[in-house]
């Protein structure tokens, strides 16, 4: 089934509303939906190199918007049905402790799911429902979605087809490889 979803959403980058199309995915992708926007991105850049920024921040801003429903249903579903549930199983002083700490670390969370292959819905829908503040939220969405989109976009502008294995295969390692360095660097830096 998820093959079959990858190949109608690679399908949508020759039609005429490709660009709609890539906001619905960016948008989804970022709450619900499992097929990352850059399946869209990819074809589309590679067959208009010249509308690569334009692409990228659609995707971005769609993202962007997706994320905030995440956080919205992280934020609403967990009152209703998540906290009730948790008390009922003597867990509510259990999710308060892990609530603090995810915030603790939040914009390095969202930092991280937004540029690495982890899925960056399951950190927008932790977010609302850890009361993370939607200022921090918003600006770290921002952040980590416009690296992961513009890198993607940039390589493609630049070298074309040629990078597209690249990018569909290695990229996630290269994004993953340089967030544990950045978290490295800063453990060493407070700890040394």
């Amino acid at each position: 089934m998820i093959r079959r979803l990858y190949d109608w959403v690679l399908g949508l980058a020759n039609h005429p509303h490709a660009l709609w199309a890539l906001a619905v995915v960016a948008f989804l992708e970022s709450s619900v939906f499992p097929i990352p926007p850059d399946v869209l991105m990819i074809p589309m850049i590679l067959a208009r190199p010249n509308r690569a920024w334009l692409i990228a921040g659609i995707a971005l801003v769609a993202s962007v918007l997706g994320g905030l429903l995440g956080y919205a249903i992280g934020a609403l579903a967990f009152e209703q049905l998540g906290q009730p549930i948790l008390a009922s199983l003597g867990k509510g002083d259990a999710m308060a402790e892990f609530s603090d700490r995810f915030n603790g670390v939040g914009f390095w969370a969202v930092l991280t799911a937004g540029v690495t292959p982890f899925p960056y819905k399951v950190i927008t829908i932790m977010s609302g429902w850890t009361g993370m503040p939607l200022a921090t939220f918003i600006v770290t969405s921002i952040l980590a979605r416009a690296l992961r989109f513009f890198v993607v976009a940039a390589l493609l502008w630049k070298f074309g087809a040629p990078i597209r294995d690249f990018i569909e295969r290695r990229l996630p390692l290269v994004f993953t490889v340089f967030v544990v360095l950045l978290f490295g660097s800063f453990f060493l830096l407070r700890y040394l």
